[in-house]
């Protein structure tokens, strides 16, 4: 018992990563309409300046120095993609950020090299007793953050000017801009907001008991897809029931996997797909995805 009950508590740390990177492809999709595929770049990219950065500012200052950057550099990306037209098509647009993920991804794999960079961050390897089974701070500190600034978003986009935008544009974009809704901007600040969730993601998925970043980091968005689809690409709160979900199925995996036999091996790795499938078979728009009306 006390042994599923740890798997679970890890599958729940594990997804509250997970939700930081799919909120940054939730919120990038409600603002651009298009699927951002250089996330797992961006993510690699503010893990990587907060290792370089550590020695000179230390770790709260390379933090908010690699999250701005990051920020910046997510922005720029949003620039260049408006720069294919307000009327571009939304598979044009994800068509580029693939394109700026190899750019980006490569660059960084030709710096980090096969090294595996330490973070330096606060919580080191110091494990507490959570009652029957010791959990690192690390962890703890990975699910108390995550909570914190998803709800941020979630309250952005309840209570916020940008988010009565974003859920303007999101209903109708050309009605949105004739009510004075500057959806450009609203688009930026959807891209900065992306890239510093990523930042943070990256340094949880770099800490303790992970041994550190490496230039394989960034493909954890790839296992956050999964999680950003079955929850509703266009849902914050699906978002994180999602990631939650994929997160504690693969740490169930991962953690009975040898009672699986054969058909265990590897299945960790597949598990968040298998349950995408299976939830998409139910439910085609994901668990809380928004359903299209059309006046006839």
């Amino acid at each position: 018992m006390n042994t599923f009950v740890e798997t679970l508590f890890n599958g729940l740390t594990l997804g509250s990563v997970y939700a930081l990177v799919t909120v940054g492809f939730v919120v990038v999709f409600k603002a651009s309409g298009a699927m951002n595929f250089a996330h797992g770049s961006l993510l690699l990219l503010g893990g990587y300046l907060v290792a370089v950065l550590r020695d000179d500012l230390g770790f709260a200052g390379a933090l908010t120095a690699a999250a701005g950057c990051t920020a910046a550099a997510a922005g720029l990306l949003a620039l260049v993609l408006r720069a294919a037209g307000p009327g571009a098509p939304a598979h044009t647009l994800t068509i580029l950020t693939i394109g700026a993920d190899l750019i980006l991804s490569t660059d960084l794999a030709r710096r980090l090299g096969p090294d595996i960079l330490g973070l330096a961050d606060p919580w080191g390897d110091r494990v507490v007793d959570l009652g029957p089974f010791p959990v690192a701070e690390a962890r703890l500190a990975s699910l108390a953050v995550s909570v914190l600034l998803v709800g941020a978003v979630l309250a952005a986009f309840r209570w916020s000017r940008w988010g009565l935008a974003m859920r303007a544009a999101t209903q109708d974009r050309e009605a949105a801009a004739l009510m004075g809704v500057r959806q450009q901007r609203v688009r930026l600040l959807a891209w900065c907001v992306a890239g510093v969730l990523a930042t943070v993601a990256a340094v949880f998925l770099a800490s303790f008991p992970a041994p550190g970043l490496d230039r394989t980091t960034g493909t954890v968005a790839l296992k956050a897809l999964p999680a950003a689809i079955l929850g509703g690409i266009d849902s914050v709160g699906g978002a994180l029931l999602g990631s939650m979900l994929v997160g504690v199925t693969e740490a169930l995996v991962a953690g009975y996997h040898q009672h699986l036999g054969a058909a265990g091996q590897g299945l960790a790795g597949v598990a968040p797909y298998a349950v995408m499938v299976l939830v998409l078979l139910v439910r085609p728009r994901g668990l809380l995805g928004s359903k299209e009306t059309s006046r006839v």
